[in-house]
């Protein structure tokens, strides 16, 4: 089968990592291609060298009617290059362009977070109720994300595929290089936006001052802070921290599933997260973490509660790594999507 795969930036987010853990996976038995535009270029790193890389200079996230159109003649051009049996979109920008330039009876769309479009970016809801039917199958990427789509009228062929990822590699020795005065270390992966609340991470930070709260993924510096929190930077398969960290939190205003915690979870690492999007389907209260509201206290109320308990910090490190082999792997996501390519 020849698969492209398209996303609209190629910087190493969420989405991204999905996009390459698909044609990653794919490869192995399909001709697969690799669509994106404008970012730093880190996702074209990390995908196998078999996999086909395609930059399309002219796609980007801000709307432009030059540029929007010249990507769709772009997309023309790669798809009579190309003749691929499907045609897979990922993100809203790829998502809309690509269901004019391709044909609709090849195109699988993934929605990575139906509430940014529904809560964030709502006046480009009407586009997405317009276009549904320009497309063979619409993937939500939980059922939170599913609800929500089918609430809003999008309705045509909609599936809920679990983001899935391979499991993180953790026999590398590594340090975060703290101070040693530490009960604990509690570890965020996520980039500075007003999506992902650091002002949050830090005032849970604040009311916990004998753990360590470490993040990563911040693209400048942060000037202001407790003393007990890090800032560190984009680091590489910044993932593999998980297993030198006690405890994952993630804080955010809205999500789909998203992929860092997914690896915290491959890592054996309890949860605290925020309760939005698809997170309360893979962080059960009570088993493998909490979810819960954006209240500083709430987030250090049940910190403490697992890294207080060492019984309840080991079974909650089983289950998040039972779960995570269970339902969450690359291996169950491809099988999920061949099924929908082949229908």
């Amino acid at each position: 089968m020849r698969i492209l795969q398209v996303i609209t930036l190629s910087e190493l987010g969420g989405a991204q990592s999905v996009v390459i853990n698909l044609a990653n996976k794919l490869s192995e038995n399909h001709e697969v291609t690799v669509i994106a535009g404008e970012g730093d270029g880190k996702m074209w790193q990390m995908l196998y060298p078999n996999v086909r890389q395609e930059p399309c200079k002219h796609l980007g996230r801000a709307l432009s009617l030059v540029d929007d159109f010249l990507t769709i003649i772009d997309f023309q051009k790669l798809y009579r290059k190309y003749k691929p049996d499907i045609v897979h979109l990922h993100s809203s920008k790829a998502g809309m362009l690509g269901r004019i330039a391709f044909p609709s009876k090849k195109i699988i769309y993934t929605v990575h977070g139906f509430d940014s479009i529904r809560l964030a970016y709502r006046k480009f809801l009407p586009i997405e109720q317009l276009i549904q039917y320009m497309c063979k199958a619409i993937v939500g990427v939980s059922h939170y994300d599913v609800k929500n789509l089918k609430a809003e009228k999008i309705t045509h062929n909609v599936h809920c595929v679990y983001n899935g990822i391979c499991p993180v590699e953790t026999d590398r020795e590594l340090s975060f290089r703290l101070p040693e005065n530490y009960d604990k270390i509690v570890l965020c992966i996520a980039r500075l936006s007003p999506q992902k609340n650091s002002n949050l991470f830090m005032s849970v930070a604040e009311l916990l001052p004998n753990y360590a709260f470490v993040w990563i993924g911040n693209q400048r510096e942060v000037e202001e802070h407790p003393d007990n929190v890090y800032f560190l930077g984009n680091i590489s398969n910044a993932g593999m921290y998980n297993s030198i960290a006690d405890l994952f939190i993630l804080p955010s205003n809205y999500e789909g599933l998203p992929m860092v915690i997914l690896e915290a979870m491959s890592c054996g690492k309890p949860i605290v997260a925020s309760n939005v999007g698809g997170i309360s389907e893979i962080v059960k209260n009570g088993e493998n973490g909490y979810v819960v509201d954006n209240i500083p206290q709430a987030f250090a109320e049940k910190i403490s509660y697992i890294l207080g308990n060492e019984d309840v910090c080991h079974s909650f490190s089983i289950c998040s790594r039972n779960r995570f082999i269970q339902d969450l792997t690359v291996d169950k996501m491809v099988d999920a999507y061949l099924g929908i390519y082949n229908l």
